[in-house]
């Protein structure tokens, strides 16, 4: 592996990839698919090997059932059959009236119809840093699978043609659904306009804020903690939650915590995992989810410590050495820094200082939002070509890996399709993998 972030590809190759990577560019529809963002261009899909893609495959069907399972784990703390202490980690901050809409009949066994896990490509394989079932990038991806293919038909694109497309039908297979659009989401606006004129069926875009319900069901794309700024969405809520209207993701903000992984590894709900994940499935889990925590506070008995940790008190957190802190601190969820890696950080990557605040901010900030620490997985580092637009010339870049697979469910909740993947390449000297300026977003393909 070349020691440096980029470097000048093979000149004999170079010209026909400036020449597709220059076509790629140009294509971009007008406007953009981000509001005010870019990625580097690069002439190739990234390649994953067979072995891996029959993971993916196979990952969808066992996340859709992890969710379920969630589901079930919160009613059921919900209603008194299991601990209190799990739903009232997952009810932390939030309205009591969202909270009931998420119980109410007939979305009481309904569970989010995208799921979207951010895995970084380890030497190990995947590790899972979280779900996201409200996802930007579908437009993105979708628009992706159409230009590489355009440029390479005999490439073995993940998802396959219009993969992205046909997914995102599925959702709503009779006349369509509105999509709704906050203002807080709308950096990814023009990727679902783009979208919306690509798909088969009546899927218009709408702004979330003045949006009324029609009586036609309505794909979701803001977030539940944003509620109060959108005047119209808590009717769009009981909309749904009286059978007028179907929803690709329910009003169920339980299920959107990244806390979740950290109940998965809680020792005490072991054996529940177990029973509704059966045995094969929760040790797949288990290579998946990295080692996680919530940062709960309460000061555990003399004669025992937190798992793995070794302390008592999270605040302890706070002395150690660097190379002990191949941690992550990050936002639960329900807060508008709880995504595109606002409120992570790295331990490793911090000063003492810094590391020192954030976990002060962990602790005290749980009885609203509570926080969660995942054990730091770094991922493998790779080569990938990209265009430089200052030189004209394709080079060779050093990074990181974080790859998006898109599931699909079908309303009836039996067919999981994987529409496509997104690769994000960040630079080898990035912890925090995410689309960034310096970062190539490209779909993914399987090596031939």
């Amino acid at each position: 592996m070349n020691a440096t972030l980029s470097r000048p590809m093979s000149s004999s190759v170079a010209n026909d990839s400036v020449a597709t990577a220059q076509r790629i560019q140009d294509s971009l529809p007008e406007g953009g698919l981000f509001a005010e963002k870019a990625w580097r261009i690069s002439p190739e899909p990234f390649r994953l090997s067979r072995g891996e893609v029959k993971t993916l495959e196979r990952l969808g069907p066992l996340l859709l059932r992890f969710q379920r399972a969630c589901d079930l784990i919160y009613r059921r703390s919900r209603n008194g059959s299991l601990p209190g202490w799990i739903a009232d980690y997952l009810d932390r901050g939030k309205p009591q009236e969202l909270l009931d809409l998420g119980l109410a009949s007939p979305v009481i066994e309904s569970v989010p119809r995208v799921i979207r896990p951010d895995l970084i490509l380890t030497e190990q394989g995947f590790t899972a840093t979280e779900l996201d079932s409200v996802p930007g990038g579908i437009g993105l991806t979708a628009w992706l699978e159409e230009i590489y293919l355009r440029e390479n038909p005999s490439a073995e694109l993940i998802g396959g043609e219009r993969g992205m497309l046909r997914g995102f039908s599925s959702l709503f297979p009779g006349d369509g659904a509105d999509i709704l659009v906050s203002e807080e989401s709308a950096d990814y606006r023009p990727e679902m306009e783009w979208l919306s004129s690509k798909l088969d069926g009546n899927f218009p875009v709408f702004d979330a804020e003045s949006y009324a319900p029609s009586g036609r069901d309505v794909y979701r794309f803001f977030e539940l903690f944003d509620l109060p700024n959108i005047p119209g969405a808590m009717e769009v809520g009981k909309a749904v939650a009286a059978g007028e209207v179907d929803i690709a993701s329910p009003f169920k903000p339980w299920m959107e915590e990244k806390m979740w992984a950290a109940l998965f590894w809680s020792h005490p709900l072991k054996e529940v995992w177990r029973r509704e994940l059966r045995d094969g499935n929760w040790k797949r889990l288990q290579s998946l989810f990295p080692m996680s925590w919530v940062v709960d506070p309460a000061e555990v008995p003399h004669h025992a410590v937190i798992p793995e940790l070794g302390i008592q008190h999270f605040s302890e957190m706070k002395q150690f050495s660097q190379t002990e802190r191949d941690l992550v601190l990050k936002l639960s969820g329900f807060n508008e820094r709880a995504w595109g890696s606002r409120s992570v950080t790295i331990g490793q990557d911090a000063s003492q200082e810094e590391w020192g605040n954030a976990v002060d901010e962990a602790i005290e900030s749980f009885d609203h939002s509570p926080f969660v620490l995942q054990r730091f997985h770094g991922g493998k580092l790779v080569e990938h070509p990209w265009l430089n637009p200052e030189t004209g010339e394709i080079e060779v870049m050093e990074g990181r890996v974080r790859l998006c697979p898109y599931y699909f469910v079908a309303p009836d909740g039996k067919n999981v399709t994987l529409g496509g993947v997104l690769a994000t390449i960040c630079p080898s000297d990035k912890k925090v993998l995410h689309g960034m300026r310096d970062a190539i977003l490209v779909p993914c393909s399987v090596e031939q």
